[in-house]
This record gives structure tokens, sequence and C-alpha cells, in this order.
């Protein structure tokens, strides 16, 4: 062989070197701008070209794991243990799945197998252990710390060390330091836009949303095909829509900031799930069923694409396709990314294709099964029942008591959510109405127990006391009409209390309060205690016939 073509063949193989390299780099920037769809493909082409490679299996790796497609993810770290060159990388990428089962100890023991391979220089692969502790669903903001630190000091200017730095403050909400961080990365290399738009979105959480739209502007000056700003800026104008007059338009802008993301990220599976979460948090359904619909066609969907379905279409009114849609996500997801909104959908949707259109039950089975599922739901996330008031309180003012009780009934159980006392009054209000007419001393005494409920958490509640006693004396036992009259002077304190004895507004219920406690008195012979309180209805009623002719007969 002569020279010529010894020289040809090194100069091929260091140009294959050099694309094989810059592919490589085109794939990080493809993730970094969130077209996540590209960056699998040149990664997917590079794990079969250059199987020795271990940083191609990581990044590709890495890139499932983003997409919650675990299986996958670990497929690739697993064969990218095995690569000869940077194969140890791929440990880092099983750290995280261990991570993510909430076991620290094999996460750190893959995470030293890997470090131990890292040359003392080598930063970006320290930094991919601090980012693989802030990624995942159990992160570690402590140990992404003491890696970023390690990596400054290396280089003291190495701009991507203070990113991951920064990005670990944010998750303690550390945002001075956090701040701080993201302007050294970003002085130190201008060209690191995610600093630039971190420090935009420190300003969104601050609340000075036209500010931090200035600061997402800027970025898209820099660079128009920067995906991310349109979606933070799309986020902002969502948060500066509650807190404006002018909500309607800045939802409009919103939208069509998210839709110019959804451009330039190439549509990608991840940016559609993002675009989902948007569409849920504005409660734009129409358009959320839509996006599930095409998702849910293509092949190796995430199941969080069957949660949104589901969703949607039982905020558009299709039960069967929501309880088809979420009975699926339920069977395929991960039991840890399971959340009570989810039970939360599928009862309502049972419950809802259990009824007629006159809100009549015609499947008792199907509607019970609704309730349980609604159970479910504050189990696996007590925080849920905040939400359960909407749709109750529908059923509420249509008159349909006996069903908003069922669903008042699960959310008023869990104290920590801030409705507790709203819906125990309307769970405790709709049992007296069903139980008062003929009277029905089951459902008046679980009216009394939610009233109870009130009381003991709010003792300055006054309609808990007054329908508390109405609940008893409609019960009318010698028992029920002891505790009547405690509840009856328990409410005229919760007035007199508040110093509001006079107004007009409660002048009806005191009269009811002092006459139902004096009638009391008289029944059981403590009569002066009876003339006292008959007195006091004569004073806001002096023309009460049954006042003044029962105070006579006393005397």
């Amino acid at each position: 062989m002569n020279k010529y073509t010894i020289f040809s063949l090194l100069l091929t193989g260091l140009t294959a070197a050099g694309v094989s390299a810059q592919d490589l780099e085109q794939a990080k920037k493809a993730i970094n701008d969130e077209q996540f769809d590209k960056a699998k493909s040149i990664l997917k082409t590079l794990v079969k070209s250059k199987p020795n490679d271990g940083k191609n299996f990581y990044y590709l790796g890495d890139l499932f794991l983003m997409e919650q497609q675990v299986d996958s993810s670990k497929y690739y770290f697993t064969k990218g243990t095995e690569a000869k060159n940077k194969g140890s990388l791929n440990f880092i990428g099983l750290g995280q799945i261990a991570l993510d089962n909430n076991n620290a100890k094999e996460a750190k023991t893959n995470f030293q197998k890997a470090e131990k391979e890292i040359k003392k220089k080598d930063n970006d692969e320290l930094l991919l252990i601090a980012k693989a502790n802030l990624n995942s669903s159990h992160p570690n903001a402590a140990d992404a710390i003491v890696y970023a630190n390690k990596a400054i000091a290396n280089d003291v200017k190495n701009a991507e060390a203070y990113l991951v730095l920064g990005d670990a403050y944010m998750l303690n909400k550390n945002f001075s330091d956090a701040f701080s961080a993201y302007r050294e990365a970003y002085s130190y290399d201008p060209t690191m836009l995610k600093a630039k738009l971190q420090l935009a979105v420190i300003t969104k959480r601050a609340r000075a949303y036209k500010d931090a739209i200035d600061g997402f502007q800027e970025i898209i000056k820099i660079d128009p095909k920067y995906a991310p700003a349109y979606r933070e800026m799309a986020e902002t104008y969502k948060l500066w829509a509650n807190n404006s007059s002018k909500s309607d338009e800045y939802l409009g802008l919103a939208l069509a900031n998210y839709k110019k993301y959804m451009e330039l990220s190439e549509g990608s599976m991840e940016s559609q799930l993002r675009y989902a979460d948007f569409l849920v948090l504005t409660k734009n359904y129409t358009e959320l069923e839509k996006v599930a619909k095409e998702l849910k066609a293509k092949e190796n969907i995430n199941p969080r694409i069957l949660r949104y379905l589901g969703y949607s279409s039982y905020e558009n009114g299709h039960y069967a396709e929501s309880i088809e849609a979420l009975n699926s996500f339920l069977a395929k997801a991960n039991p840890k990314h399971i959340i009570g909104r989810d039970y939360f959908y599928l009862g309502l949707s049972k419950m809802a294709k259990a009824k007629n259109a006159d809100h009549s039950i015609k499947d008792e089975n199907l509607y019970r099964e609704g309730v349980a599922d609604l159970e479910k739901a504050v189990v696996v996330e007590p925080a849920i029942a905040f939400e359960f008031k909407e749709p109750a309180f529908k059923l509420f003012e249509l008159k349909q008591y006996a069903q908003a009780a069922d669903i008042f009934g699960v959310s008023a159980k869990v104290e920590s959510q801030d409705n507790y006392i709203y819906d125990n009054y309307y769970l405790g209000y709709s049992y007296y109405i069903l139980g008062k007419d003929a009277p029905d001393a089951p459902l008046l005494n679980k009216a009394n127990d939610a009233f109870a409920k009130m009381i003991a958490k709010s003792p300055i509640t006054k309609e808990a006391y007054l329908y508390k006693a109405r609940s008893n004396r409609y019960i009318d036992t010698p028992e029920s009409r002891e505790i009547m009259t405690v509840d009856y002077l328990g409410y005229i304190k919760a007035i007199q209390d508040k110093n509001e004895l006079a107004k007009p507004e409660n002048k009806d219920g005191l009269i009811e309060a002092y006459t139902h406690i004096g009638a009391h008195y008289a029944n059981t012979d403590v009569n002066d205690k009876a003339i006292e309180y008959l007195n006091k209805v004569l004073q806001l009623d002096p023309s009460n016939d049954f006042a003044k002719s029962t105070i006579k007969a006393l005397k």
C-alpha cells in the first residue's frame, strides 16, 4: 500500500470522525432546541454507525427517558455500557432510572461507576451526573450542586456548569442564587440562550410578566428559531391572563406563541405533550381532544396522551370515550405516574354515563363504580378534593341533592383541602333537604355529622349551628331536642361574638332560635328560662302570638 493510499484512508477516517462528532453536536443542539424527533433520528443513526461510541447510546437513552419511555431508555443505556469508548457514561442513565424508582443507593452506585471512568477535566461528563440528579422524578439537588461545583473548580469560566448550578438552585427554590448562577453562565457564554431564558423565567415567577415577556422577546431577536422562548412566552401570557382585565387577549397570545413553539419544535412527541399540558392549564378541551386523538393514532405513544384524551372527552361530554381512554391509561401507565385527577375524571365519567338526560340513574352499578373512583382519587392525591366543589355544586343547583351528596361526601372527608368547610356545609345541607320533609332520621343524622365537622373546624360559622339545630328539630326525639337547644344557643353565641345581634339579616334566624329554645324550656318545665327567651322573641317581634300566649300560659 503506497503512502498516498494510506494518507487518503487516514483523511477519510478523520473526516468521518469529524462528521460523527458534528452529528452528535447537532443532536445535542436539537435537544436543546426541543426538536426531540430530529435529535432521536440523528442518534438512532449514530448508534448503528458508531456502536463503539457510548455517548451516542447515552444521549439516545436519555431522550427516551425524557419522554418517560423507560423500557427503551434502559435498553439503550444497558447496550451503551458495552461500548468501548465512553460506555461508562451510560451508568449515569441507569443511575437516573434507579433514582426515579426511589432507589438512592443503587443510583449512587451507578453514578460512582460512571465517575470512576471520568477524567479530572471531563467537566461535561461530571455535569451529566448533575443533570441526572436534577431530571429524576425523585431529584437530588444537593448532589447536583456538588457535581456542578466540581466542574466549576476545574474551570471557573465553565458556562454549562453555572447553568446546571442555576437549575439546582431553582429546584431548591433558591431563586436569588439561581439568578446569579444563570447570569454568570450567560456572561461566560453569550450564545447560551437557555441561561438567558432562565433569567426571564425567574422574572416570570416574580409576577413581573411584562419584564419576562421583554426578556423572551430579546432571545427571539437573537435567534428567531429558538423554540423554548415561544413556549415560555406562551406560559407567561397564560399566567398574565389570570391576573389581568385583558384575559382574552393574553390567552390568544398564549395560544399563538404555543403554536409557534410547536412549529419550531417540529411537532415532536414531547413538544405535543407539552402543548397538551398547556391546553389542560388553559382548559381548552376542544383543542385538547383533537390533539390527543391525533397523537393516539401514532405508534408507541406516551400513555399521557390517553390521560388527556380522557380528561378532554369528559369535558366535551363524550363519557364513553373518556372511560375507555382512562381505563387504558391506568392499565398502561407506570403506577408512580398515576395521579388523583385520573381517578377523578374516570369517576365523573362513569357517574355521568350512568345517568339519563334528566339526571335520573339508569345504571346503579356503573354509578357506584364512579363514586368508588372518586374515593380512590383522594387516596392517591388528597389535594384533588379541592376540585370536587364544581361538579358537586352543579348537581346541587339542579336540586339533585343525593348525587351532590355523593360527591361532596368524598371531598368533605379531606380536612387538609381548602374547601373542607364549604364541602361539609353543602353535604350537610343536601342531607338536610333530603331528610326534612318526611323526616328521615338517618339522613338528618348525616347532616348533623357534616355540620358538626364545620363547627369543630370553624366555631364561628353561624349557619352550621342553625342547620344542625333544624336537623335535630326534625328528628324530634327528647335527645335531639336537647341537642337542638344547644345548637340554637351556639348559633346565638356565634352572632353575639361577632357583635351582630342587631344586624337586620340575623333577625329571622334569632327569632327562630329564641322561639324554639323558649318552647323547649317550656316543655321541660324550666319556666323562667322559657319566659326569658320568649321575651327576646317579643323584643324582635312584639306582635308574635306564640311568644305572647306561651308567656301568658306559663305565668
